[in-house]
């Protein structure tokens, strides 16, 4: 009998070389409201807000959703024009510890405003093929950054910006999820939370999703586009 979630293939990438491996994720998880600058975050807050969105009843705040909607695929179908995507930090647990990824929250905003859990529960939720290992990165984790673009109405635009520093760490969300910070257990991913747009949010047709390791010299991104279903009724 198959397992509820889904088999991904990562490109995992550590000072060994890289490695192609095919995972079974069974368990997903957002965190939402992550932020450690109180301003900023309420900032992401308010946006929402502003369309219509219920101010979260925690900070942060943990979200599970069905681990079948995650994908690294280069396209996603979603219903209707109102959902939108977001860049996160995602980390993902192996059998061999924990590795990190940048992925895209992607959400019907129109859902969201009758309820977030029910919203997250809708769109698939995307990631890269390539991920870090985790203990590459955690002592300078505060200076990666993070970036996406949004083609909308034909036109690319920067979308969000900013380093990680905004967020809390890996270690202290998985505690608050977990109970402790080594309490993710293999075959679980956790997206990270997000910054504040620029000028709003909308949707698009694509979206891209960027995280640059500066320390390292090096980049994982991935992209992929948007298509609408019709809504019949």
């Amino acid at each position: 009998m198959n397992m509820a979630g889904a088999d991904i293939v990562f490109q995992c990438a550590d000072d060994s070389g890289i490695s192609e491996r095919r995972v079974h994720i069974g368990h997903l998880v957002i965190a939402g409201w992550t932020g450690r600058n109180k301003v900023a975050m309420n900032a992401h807050i308010e946006e929402l807000a502003a369309i219509g969105v219920p101010r979260p009843a925690t900070t942060p705040i943990f979200y599970r959703v069905s681990a079948s909607l995650l994908t690294n695929d280069n396209a996603i179908e979603v219903s209707g024009k109102g959902s939108s995507g977001e860049v996160e930090p995602v980390l993902v647990s192996l059998d061999d510890g924990l590795w990190v990824g940048v992925g895209s929250d992607h959400t019907d905003r129109e859902a969201e405003t009758a309820g977030i859990t029910i919203a997250k529960q809708l769109c698939p939720k995307v990631i890269s093929k390539t991920l870090w290992r985790f203990d590459d990165v955690a002592a300078h984790w505060d200076d990666l950054q993070l970036r996406s673009h949004a083609v909308i109405g034909g036109q690319r635009r920067l979308y969000q910006e900013g380093k990680t520093s905004v967020m809390l760490r890996p270690e202290d969300l998985i505690t608050r999820y977990a109970g402790r910070a080594d309490g993710l257990a293999p075959g679980s991913v956790m997206f990270c939370g997000t910054m504040a747009v620029h000028g709003g949010i909308e949707p698009g047709e694509v979206f891209e999703t960027e995280l640059t390791d500066p320390a390292m010299g090096r980049e994982i991104s991935h992209t992929y586009r948007i298509d609408t279903l019709p809504i019949a009724g």
